[in-house]
């Protein structure tokens, strides 16, 4: 009996001793799994255009238990108050100066229709670096940085594409909208024009492809963010096996606005929150797709938008909210934009006021995926904060308007050496006392306290020109386009 207890015992410790080496290795394992990762990018949002952030008539309840639900960074930036080296400083991580991705006047700061330039080749994107981590790599949506064969998603690393090459308000059919703005219209007073406020498919030309493949030109804009919806879930059911990188870079809130049937007229805001309440609606399916696939816990999902609002639009160009200044500017309502994180089951809620940048997500990706980017002065991992609560390793950031930096971030404090009008006086102003203001007590940027902080003004403007010095020269790609343009210097 005593033989047959023992024997029990033994075998009792021996499955144990199993089971726990089991359950060790099992953690491991799921450790070692990369995770799935979504980025979803808005185009032309503002800060305040969402409830969470302190809109009193848009209502975005699903990006709003996104927000609630994962890290929410107060304190977050993109590389650029415009489309195309906002959208280069995220997929390379790093300032787009360095890739030949930003430019001033006389030349043009995103890429047109007729743009022959694009990403260099010599450039790795995030698609690449994952995808070398054994991820599969989808796009839907606008990708903005070069429509040329060779510079195209399907040559960066993604595997497939669907969407268009650069903003919904290009390939403007100039014969069309004349003739819908009268004899008096012209160029000059663009921005008023009747097809922003009546705005129709037809009046753009744009083309949707799939990777290579013009679909069709002047696409239905109302139908776009559902079909963008539509991909990119479709997408997740048929890769739930193995990781994956989807990049879903919305047309939306991008003038001109366009609204489904099912949206238009439900925001009391307007058009515009018409737009942006589709616009969560789409968060809301993504999401809800990874809990349905049973594989939220396994999927990181990261949501910004590009750059600030499009004021020159006015109530159709959204709000920064607290923020001064919009798109174009380096004010605060230019680059500081939403800045979510959803992980369940890793990410634990929060609101994070540590600074961070679409720039560093490329570092802080791959690290999460199990690898190692490689080091360059203008990104950081993210990954200690998100995943582990640790303080923010960022303490700077400096603020590109082209291919000048026009103001500099230090912890609380940021000095603007440059100004500049969002539209219309294209004058460079150099302050002859650079301006300081403190983030923390004054996010508005409305009092100067450079007069009583010499110190602190002398510190960053030492930063700045490090920072410029630190650039090597490279082809510029926003100056190739097509001779005898409109666009062409």
């Amino acid at each position: 009996m005593k033989k047959l207890n023992l024997t029990l015992i033994s075998r009792a410790i021996f499955w144990l001793a199993i089971a726990y080496t089991s359950n060790i290795y099992s953690t491991e394992i799921e450790k070692m799994t990369p995770p799935n990762i979504i980025i979803i990018f808005a185009d032309d949002m503002g800060y305040g255009d969402m409830s969470n952030n302190g809109h009193p008539t848009i209502k975005t309840p699903n990006l709003d238990k996104m927000a609630a639900e994962g890290q929410k960074w107060t304190n977050f930036y993109v590389a650029a108050p415009v489309c195309t080296p906002s959208r280069a400083g995220l997929m390379l991580g790093k300032y787009p100066i360095r890739a030949g991705l930003a430019s001033s006047a006389p030349y043009r700061n995103v890429f047109r229709e007729d743009s022959l330039g694009g990403i260099p080749d010599s450039e790795l994107t995030i698609a690449e670096a994952l995808k070398a981590k054994g991820y599969k790599t989808a796009m839907v949506g606008k990708w903005h940085l070069g429509h040329m064969p060779e510079s195209l998603p399907t040559h960066h690393g993604f595997d497939s594409w669907f969407g268009v090459p650069y903003s919904n308000d290009m390939n403007q059919d100039w014969g069309l909208i004349k003739k819908l703005n009268g004899d008096d219209w012209s160029l000059a007073n663009w921005s008023k024009g009747k097809q922003w406020t009546e705005p129709k498919p037809e009046y753009f030309k744009v083309p949707l492809m799939q990777d290579e493949t013009v679909l069709e030109y002047g696409p239905n804009q109302h139908e776009l963010t559902k079909r963008y919806t539509d991909k990119a879930t479709t997408f997740i059911k048929e890769n739930k096996q193995h990781p994956f990188f989807l990049y879903l870079a919305h047309a939306m809130p991008h003038v001109p606005l366009f609204a489904s049937e099912e949206f238009t007229g439900r925001s009391t805001q307007g058009l515009y929150g018409d737009v942006m309440e589709e616009l969560d609606w789409s968060v809301g399916q993504v999401l809800e797709t990874l809990r349905e696939q049973s594989i939220a816990e396994n999927t990181l999902v990261v949501f910004s938008s590009d750059n600030g609002p499009w004021l020159l639009f006015e109530t159709m160009g959204g709000s920064a909210g607290l923020f001064r200044g919009g798109k174009n500017e380096t004010f605060e309502g230019g680059l500081r934009v939403p800045g979510f994180f959803w992980w369940p089951g890793h990410i634990k809620p929060e609101l994070v006021h540590d600074i961070g940048s679409t720039i560093d997500l490329l570092p802080t990706l791959v690290s999460i995926a199990g690898g190692k980017a490689s080091e360059n002065s203008d990104a950081y991992d993210l990954s200690d904060t998100l995943l582990k609560g640790k303080t923010g390793i960022r303490n700077e950031y400096f603020y590109y308007r082209g291919n000048q930096i026009y103001a500099v971030r230090k912890g609380q404090f940021k000095a603007h050496f440059l100004f500049k009008e969002a539209y219309g006086n294209p004058q460079v102003i150099e302050y002859e006392s650079p301006i300081l203001y403190d983030l923390n007590a004054d996010p508005s940027e409305k009092y100067d306290i450079a007069k009583d902080h010499p110190e602190l003004v002398s510190t960053l403007q030492k930063m700045r020109i490090e920072q410029m010095a630190s650039v090597k020269p490279v082809p510029n790609q926003l100056i190739r386009c097509k001779k005898g343009s409109r666009f062409c210097p």
